[in-house]
């Protein structure tokens, strides 16, 4: 029989077993230890403890605690929703918790909502009367809901007038366009977006779409964007009310501005169904229970979109858009590619059908210069979003069947249909396009094309070839077999259009060598004069834009000769019909216009020549690649300036402006590290700011592969360092600055791009106040102050220079104030240092802090033993912004402390003061001397001094 007795002391030593294991904790303890995190500022440790003191704590009235401490964490966080939830659980446990109560009315009015705030700060008054911070915030709540419920009144009656304007067939047309704008403006607002909803306002804009005017049209659908923007449940209602089919058939008109505003209320109403928009919008969301039904309805109608012959070439370029945009994957840990799958199941075939497009044929789809490029980037990006080999097994088979359906030995129009569909999965998934043209069939099919008569039928071929042999160590099959058809075409044919396309197909196996001197695969004379036919064709206007756009491309890959490339930049004419055509509508030609820059600019990575590998090499009979003369530096500078005289700059800046399924994240790699190129002379800097290059970067270092995000930072670093930010950064763009500069200051980056990005960070700090908070949200303070222990002069010299212009911010004095840190002592000790550009930073530093915090003048007396030797140094020194620099902070220190006064004015400081503030008035000098003069002054004033008397 089990003694109850030992069943109880079992427990309680498992219970202490289990305590001392971490697997239960003292709820108590956890919140003590939350309390002192929170005192100390540390909110998101405090929020850590708290949570785990709630899980393990049984007692309703402890818990309330925890819960109102825990609001009160989130409240410093700006995480309002759940102060007010943690503090709505404290007052459900204790209604007259007064601490909770003001914590949620705080809370409710930063989230809106003022009336819930009213009555909670109504009740803190009740229970404390006499308080006057409640008393001021009930009087202030009051007068706000007032103002709220006058202008919801009167928005009411502006919406009903804006609508009665738009309506009226009596009203000019200036005041149609003003009512339209000021609906749009209203309904980017949520409150405004509200009264709109509220006001029957989704029915009349679909009355005003069915006027059939543009104008109208547009406006509508601008509004009905900023409605469904972040809010679920109005999205929902426009969606079910308006109709996916109706906005399908707007966004398939031949009017491009309303085809991207019409693509971009699809976006609003797909990102605030699938929570792609993170804000909360309360109740209202309650209502909509599921959305994944609708999200699938536009998915399939934007698929049906992409295939039919009534949308034009601007919706169906939109419609891709849209899908490249929400199906595949943003991040790959996720592992529901459902979305992926279900296009493809849906739609791939509709897809291929969009790239085999031959627009020269009759009974075509409507299509744009970029409208298969974009669907072969869709392809791409659906590819990789497969997650295991079935599944990319079945996308490859779904084109190799649909590609097979095609071929038709008594219909051409059918096999070129099928070889341009094998074109469009060579510009996206190349290694399932490599694959389906190694079926048997395809080559022979090819070799049937280039031999026919029409025109169509050899374009068609060649381009196929020319993307067949794009990576050249995957296209063996090609390489073998396609270049005597290519030297066949291009030595033959009379029609400029095919040759050109041949001479492209050929450059591109011709250049398998890059840039290694050692491997040119042509012989000598021959590239030079394959890129100047290009050249003539990229000059000469009366071919049209789709021809010269294959000789850019030709050029790409003829450039990686530097013969070409320093031929290229010296004719001015063809660089400026290059960037042109970069500027055109038609958009595919970026990629190549980005790859010819980045060869003239020698930009791309290089492998560092270790000579002692060399030598090894050579012994083992190993291939060694070889620099090109011309690829010294002396020759990239002088080609750099020829760019930038020909207006790259600007070209650039139209560049980064594409749609981003156009400027795909290589692309924009590209334009980086040709920007950063650009920027290395600092001459040229005033040059790329003057173009629009500071504009045209920060896209860059925000968006694209992490190489081209820190090319494009690093670029931007180089132009704040030594341009005016405001003026190179113009309006609110200079805060997007901050952070681009704020990730190069990590130890993986080098040294040049630490230095440059706290050189630019120094110029910002120095502008406004704003700026400075800017960065120090962006996390920026500890590795600035890291830097500021290096042992590279320079760096440490551009850390202490940062720093100095950020010690103006309360935060960053706090820090310096905090004790069992060496902050403080760093800077003394900087100041002592022999280097004047750092002494002058550091001993600037340091006076601003002791002016802002008197607790520092008396806290550097402790730091070091060698305090007063280096501020003596300061106010002897031969550099008069120095000398003024440490008299000023004497200033401070006799201003701080009695005792700390009397103890500088007993030592040799007195007789340095007294010399310096007898010298003769000095412009250069004027300042140390005032100083010295306002220092004596105020010891006099304190009594420790007595002036001369006769």
């Amino acid at each position: 029989m089990i003694n109850p007795n030992d069943k109880k002391l079992h427990t309680d030593q498992t219970f202490l077993l289990r305590r001392s294991m971490g697997e239960i904790a003292d709820p108590v303890q956890f919140k003590e230890e939350g309390n002192k995190h929170f005192q100390a500022g540390e909110i998101d440790k405090a929020i850590e403890c708290y949570t785990k003191a709630i899980k393990s704590c049984k007692d309703k009235k402890a818990l309330a605690v925890i819960y109102r401490n825990r609001s009160a964490c989130f409240l410093k966080k700006e995480n309002y929703n759940n102060a007010v939830s943690d503090a709505s659980k404290a007052i459900d446990v204790d209604a007259a918790d007064i601490k909770a109560l003001y914590r949620r009315c705080q809370a409710l009015e930063k989230l809106g909502k003022l009336d819930m705030a009213f009555k909670d700060v109504q009740r803190c008054a009740t229970l404390e009367p006499k308080n006057k911070t409640f008393l001021e915030t009930l009087r202030r709540l009051g007068a706000d809901i007032q103002q709220k419920l006058k202008t919801t009144f009167s928005t009411d009656s502006r919406v009903q007038n804006m609508f009665d304007i738009l309506f009226s067939d009596e009203s000019d047309k200036e005041k149609q366009e003003k009512a339209a704008n000021n609906l749009i403006v209203l309904a980017r607002e949520d409150a405004g977006a509200e009264r709109i909803f509220q006001n029957n306002g989704v029915p009349l804009l679909v009355q005003l779409i069915d006027t059939g005017k543009p104008e109208m049209i547009l406006a509508a659908i601008r509004t009905l964007s900023g409605m469904c923007t972040g809010h679920r449940a109005r999205a929902t209602a426009i969606i079910h009310t308006v109709g996916i089919s109706k906005l399908c058939s707007i966004m398939a008109v031949d009017n491009e501005e309303i085809v991207l505003a019409t693509a971009n209320l699809f976006q609003c109403v797909y990102d605030s169904l699938s929570g792609g928009d993170k804000r909360n919008y309360g109740k209202e969301e309650a209502l909509v229970l599921d959305s994944s039904k609708d999200l699938k309805d536009i998915l399939l109608a934007l698929l049906e979109m992409i295939a039919s012959k009534k949308v034009s070439g601007h919706g169906r370029d939109q419609a891709l858009n849209l899908l490249t945009k929400n199906v595949p994957r943003k991040d790959k840990k996720n592992t529901d590619n459902s979305k992926g799958l279900f296009t493809i199941d849906h739609g791939l075939k509709k897809i291929l059908k969009v790239c085999g497009q031959v627009p020269d044929l009759p009974d075509q789809l409507p299509l744009t210069e970029n409208t298969q490029l974009i669907a072969s980037v869709l392809l791409n990006k659906l590819y990789d979003d497969m997650r295991c080999d079935p599944e990319r097994d079945h996308f490859r088979d779904t084109c190799d069947e649909y590609i097979k359906s095609k071929f038709d030995p008594n219909d051409m129009d059918r096999n070129i249909h099928a070889i341009n569909t094998l074109s469009g999965i060579l510009q996206g998934p190349f290694d399932v396009g490599n694959v389906l043209a190694g079926r048997q069939g395809v080559m022979e099919m090819m070799v049937a094309l280039c031999g026919s008569e029409r025109e169509v039928d050899q374009l068609v071929a060649v381009e196929a070839l020319i993307h067949a042999s794009t990576k050249t160590s995957k296209a063996s099959f090609f390489i073998s077999n396609g270049v005597t058809l290519l030297k066949d075409m291009y030595k033959k044919t009379k029609n400029e259009k095919i040759k050109i396309r041949a001479l492209v197909g050929l450059c591109k196996l011709g250049s398998a060598g890059g840039d290694d001197y050692s491997m040119r695969q042509f012989a000598e004379g021959s590239t030079e004069k394959l890129a100047k036919q290009c050249r003539k064709w990229l000059c000469n206007p009366t071919l049209d834009v789709r021809t010269r756009k294959w000789a850019v491309e030709g050029l790409a890959y003829l450039t990686n000769d530097a013969d070409v490339k320093d031929d290229f930049v010296e004719d001015e004419a063809a660089l400026r019909a290059m960037f042109e055509l970069a500027k055109s509508k038609d958009k595919t030609i970026l990629y190549a216009v980005a790859c010819t820059l980045v060869n003239c600019t020698n930009s791309y990575d290089k492998k560092e020549i270790i000579p002692e590998m060399v030598q090894l090499a050579k012994f083992s009979k190993q291939h060694v690649p070889e620099q090109h003369p011309k690829d010294k530096k002396d020759f990239i500078e002088r080609r750099v300036k020829r760019l930038l005289k020909a207006g790259v700059t600007s070209a650039l800046a139209v560049m980064v402006k594409a749609d981003n399924s156009i400027l795909t994240d290589q692309t924009k790699e590209m334009l980086a590290r040709v920007f950063l190129a650009l920027a290395e002379d600092i001459k040229d800097r005033g040059t790329i700011v003057a173009q629009g290059g500071g504009r045209a970067l920060l896209p860059l270092a925000l968006e694209g592969t992490d190489k081209g995000k820190i090319k494009a930072s690093h670029a931007l670093a180089k132009i704040a360092a030594v341009s005016n930010p405001e003026i190179a950064f113009p309006a609110e763009r200079i805060y997007e600055v901050v952070r681009p500069l704020v990730s190069l200051l990590n130890t993986e980056r080098d040294g040049l791009e630490n230095f440059e990005a706290l050189l630019g960070l120094t110029n910002l700090a120095a502008l406004n106040d704003k700026l400075r908070v800017k960065i120090l949200k962006e996390k920026a303070l500890p590795e600035i102050e890291n830097y500021m222990f290096e042992e590279h002069d320079q760096i440490r010299q551009a850390a202490t220079e940062c720093m100095c212009n950020l010690v103006s911010c309360k935060e960053v004095q706090d820090r310096y104030l905090e004790d069992g840190n060496d902050k403080l002592k760093l800077l003394v000790l900087l100041c002592g240092e022999d280097d004047v550009q750092l002494q002058r930073a550091a001993a600037g530093a340091l006076a601003m802090l002791t002016a802002a915090q008197k607790k520092l003048a008396v806290k550097i007396t402790k730091v070091t033993g060698q305090w007063l030797e280096i501020i003596q140094r300061l106010c002897i020194h031969d550099n008069p912004e120095i000398q003024h620099r440490g008299l000023v902070t004497v200033f401070n220190m006799l201003d701080a402390d009695e005792q700390l006064a009397k103890k500088l004015i007993e030592c040799e400081l007195l007789e340095i003061l007294t010399y310096v503030a007898k010298l003769e008035d000095n412009p250069k000098k004027q300042d140390a001397i005032n100083a010295a003069r306002a220092c004596l002054s105020r010891a006099m004033d304190t009594g420790l001094i007595k002036p001369f008397s006769n």
